[in-house]
């Protein structure tokens, strides 16, 4: 369930064309798999892709885990691009790559906002599957970490702040002139069974052994992107309710936002109508 959340390798940034037709976009992803998996699930190129996760919009714009070396190598358990992922939310490198990368589109969706947030010195983290099984934890910088737990409303507050500055910096940097794309998501609570049926789903975790509230969070994300549209530049937004279905033949495991794949052809042939599912440039 953890693997396909990463922060894919970066295209080096060349000149964008016209998003058009047939012509070239450039695509960064803010956000979880459910969108990147668009790509995947099409059979589309995911590695010019620019791929942002395992973060919250707090997290993006906190000061840097103080003290915080990441390993040189992936700590065991770990695959390199989730630990990039991991070192991006703690070294709050991906505003950077993001600006950088000079994209056509941006898509923000919003199911990563589902971990706790870690208070650390002056710093914001996200308590992510990877950093909980990086071992980074008990390390010096990070061992005073104290949990700011999601559903809570301090949490929710730092979100709605971090909201505000996502809106500022999109406006004062190069990011305003590219296509802003919200895709609405919310978690499943059905599922398809590997017979063909729908049953509902039950026992949904954020982290092994952490239970979540299916409705809790969904309810959350509602807020979360009612408040995001309201202080966002226009964007246009994207979803598929009618498919909003956990698949238990998917390839990453059954999960709440682990869909069918008529949800993501659906999330496609809308992106295309956006200019967003074309082909990318190099």
């Amino acid at each position: 369930m953890t693997a396909p959340d990463m922060l894919s390798p970066m295209s080096t940034p060349g000149e964008a064309g016209a998003v058009s037709g047939n012509c070239m976009s450039r695509v960064a992803i803010v956000g979880s798999c459910i969108s990147r998996d668009v790509w995947r699930f099409q059979g589309a190129t995911v590695s010019d892709l620019l791929y942002i996760s395992r973060t919250s919009l707090p997290s993006l714009f906190a000061a840097p885990v103080a003290g915080f070396r990441p390993a040189s190598q992936p700590p065991k358990g770990l695959k390199p691009q989730p630990h990039r992922a991991l070192v991006a939310d703690l070294t709050k490198s991906a505003l950077g790559s993001l600006v950088a990368f000079r994209p056509t589109h941006v898509i923000f969706d919003f199911i990563d906002e589902r971990f706790d947030l870690l208070s650390v010195g002056g710093a914001i983290a996200t308590h992510s599957w990877e950093l909980a099984a990086s071992g980074y934890l008990k390390r010096p910088a990070l061992k005073e970490a104290r949990a700011i737990p999601r559903l809570s409303a301090a949490c929710e507050r730092l979100w709605l702040d971090g909201a505000a500055e996502m809106a500022a910096f999109v406006r004062a940097t190069p990011l305003a002139g590219a296509q802003l794309i919200l895709h609405g998501a919310q978690w499943a609570d059905r599922r398809l069974t590997g017979a063909g049926r729908t049953a509902a789903l039950e026992g949904a975790e954020i982290l092994p052994r952490v239970a979540a509230n299916i409705a809790a969070h969904n309810e959350l994300l509602a807020r979360y992107e009612a408040a995001f549209e309201a202080l966002m530049p226009p964007m246009a937004k994207i979803s598929a309710p009618a498919h909003r279905l956990a698949d238990e033949r998917h390839e990453w495991g059954l999960s709440p936002f682990h869909y069918v794949a008529d949800y993501y052809r659906e999330i496609w042939r809308q992106l295309e109508a956006l200019g967003a599912a074309g082909r990318l440039a190099a």
